[in-house]
């Protein structure tokens, strides 16, 4: 047995116990037998056949409530009618036209119509091939070559910033195994919140462009306020670095027309993916026209970027991006989210109080963050962050055996969380947090029981 043996566990196998040998299945063709670091779990990950809603059904025939959302792209829940609709009538019609199409003007004239930032649009097929192409068009048109980032933001997996993505937080930890010394060498890694030191960058180092999560590191773990990201956007228009917005999750969710439009501050550029393309792939870059113009054949800069790329605005994931798009135009899908979050938020806060069991929830929008082992205060304000926003307190990764004991015990009782973290989407119901909170309760009561609060 793993090392969290015992009758959390013995509950887990037994609840979940086809998924058991499907997993040895996976071990003899993927490494660690998944096909994503996130979904390794001890002593196996549930495997699912559908999702409707809220909800995912797994091979044994049990209805999970999910917290995962499609790693945040399920905004409008799983199998979002109009979604299905679009993609069955484009399946009927091609996938692949190697060829310009109307849906992928369409859906670029979405993007602009929601995102401030968006004059020009360019597809990618994911979020980290976003990421990338921001890096290298800030560096194109500036002719500088350094980035900056913050320390535990996430931008996708590539070499350029990967690098300080997750804990522990110190420069020997900072490299990535395959990432050379090179990549590093032009990568400037910065402390979050601390607007005296991005100054300190800008004028000494002089890099390209400066990327960040608008919310705060790994959506929101540590929280960013409307002051500093007005800062950096008037340190960077001073200093002509060009200011990227990953809004990867927070595109659509956080507000129709992402973080930026909340905020009022406007990037230079914005990566998007997950809900952009209705739960299919599918990323994209937005921003200045100017600064798409890298892009473009016989531009101003007298060199052209190179971008290929097989699946770029591919007609079913412009078909499901634009009926996701359509639906939360109005704001109400992404309020409804919001409300759902901030509810749950509450109520387990009022749960760990009753129960004396030292963990607190916080965040913001649909993102819901557990912080176990809090002794500190709490305040009724639902936007109040642990440790006043510590990053060395608040993003601590904690040991295996309690992480997957947590999410074995949430499983087994019917909620899939993310890890110490989980988003709603719209179709979270008042009956589906009713039914977390009460999982919540019979998962610690399990983790009580064997010493592991």
């Amino acid at each position: 047995m793993s090392p969290i043996a015992n009758q959390i566990e013995l509950a887990y196998r037994e609840k979940f116990a086809k998924s058991a040998p499907l997993f040895e299945r996976g071990q003899a063709v993927f490494p660690s037998g998944v096909t994503h670091d996130g979904r390794y779990l001890e002593p196996f990950p549930i495997y699912v056949t559908e999702a409707h809603g809220a909800r995912k059904t797994t091979v044994e025939g049990h209805s999970i409530i999910d917290y995962w959302v499609g790693h945040g792209a399920m905004l409008l829940g799983h199998g979002f009618p109009a979604v299905v609709r679009a993609v069955q009538r484009q399946m009927t019609r091609g996938t692949h036209f190697s060829a310009c199409h109307e849906l992928e003007l369409e859906w670029a004239e979405r993007i602009q119509r929601l995102v401030p930032s968006a004059e020009r649009v360019r597809f990618t097929s994911s979020g980290t091939e976003a990421t990338l192409m921001a890096v290298r068009i800030a560096r194109l048109v500036t002719g500088r070559k350094k980035i900056a980032k913050f320390v535990g933001h996430f931008h996708g997996w590539h070499d350029f910033l990967v690098p300080a993505a997750y804990a522990p937080y110190t420069p020997e930890n900072w490299a990535m195994p395959g990432v050379t010394a090179g990549v590093l060498d032009d990568l400037i890694v910065m402390p979050p919140l601390d607007l005296q030191t991005v100054e300190q960058v800008f004028r000494e180092q002089q890099p390209a462009c400066c990327i960040l999560e608008p919310t705060g590191g790994h959506w929101g773990l540590v929280p960013i306020r409307r002051d500093f990201l007005q800062g950096l956007r008037e340190l960077c228009t001073r200093y002509g670095v060009v200011l990227v917005f990953d809004e990867v999750i927070t595109g659509f969710r956080v507000h129709p027309g992402g973080a930026q439009a909340h905020y009022s501050v406007i990037p230079d550029l914005t990566t998007l993916a997950k809900v952009l393309a209705g739960g299919l792939p599918g990323g994209a870059v937005c921003g200045r026209a100017d600064l798409l113009e890298a892009l473009a054949f016989g531009n101003r800069y007298g060199r052209k970027m190179k971008h290929p790329g097989t699946y770029n605005g591919n007609p079913l994931s412009a078909a499901a991006g634009c009926a996701a798009l359509d639906a939360l135009a109005d704001g109400g899908v992404t309020r409804r989210a919001n409300d759902s979050a901030q509810q749950l938020r509450q109520r387990l806060n009022e749960l760990f109080v009753r129960k004396q069991i030292p963990w607190i929830a916080y965040g913001e929008f649909s993102m819901i963050h557990l912080h176990p082992n809090y002794a500190g205060p709490r305040p009724a304000d639902p936007n109040f962050i642990p440790h006043e926003g510590a990053y060395r307190r608040l993003d601590v990764e904690p040991p295996a055996p309690p992480k997957f004991a947590f999410r074995v015990a949430m499983l087994t009782q019917g909620v899939d969380w993310f890890g110490w973290s989980g988003m709603t989407s719209a179709a979270h119901t008042e009956a589906d947090l009713d039914e977390t909170v009460a999982a919540f309760d019979r998962a610690l009561e399990q983790l009580r029981a064997q010493s592991m609060l």
